[in-house]
């Protein structure tokens, strides 16, 4: 998760905006096991539909030490184009909605 903060900035964690508006981002649990992540990730850059781009070997979010970062990149890129709600960030309860900018 560390490496996912330090990465938002540059892979679009944050886009800025309004400060008064709530800005809400879906990320892999800290608990969830790999195995589980690298399943809802698979789903979520094929069927899914989130935009897998910069987390593909060569982009500029590849992260091939941590599935859970990769994973968050990809849970958030779908809640953003699926309605920002809880059901948007399940992914079989491996994610979740957090206020707190994980940039």
């Amino acid at each position: 998760l560390l490496l996912l903060l330090l990465l938002s900035p540059f892979c679009g964690g944050s886009n800025g905006g309004d400060v008064t508006k709530q800005e809400l981002w879906c990320v892999a649990k800290n608990n969830a096991e790999d195995a589980a992540l690298q399943t809802a990730l698979d789903w979520a850059c094929g069927a899914g539909g989130a935009d897998c781009g910069p987390i593909q070997n060569g982009g500029p979010c590849y992260d091939v030490t941590s599935v859970q970062n990769t994973a968050s990149y990809a849970f958030n890129d779908y809640f953003l184009k699926h309605g920002l709600t809880d059901d948007s960030c399940n992914f079989s309860n491996n994610a979740a909605v957090t206020s707190l900018n994980p940039s």
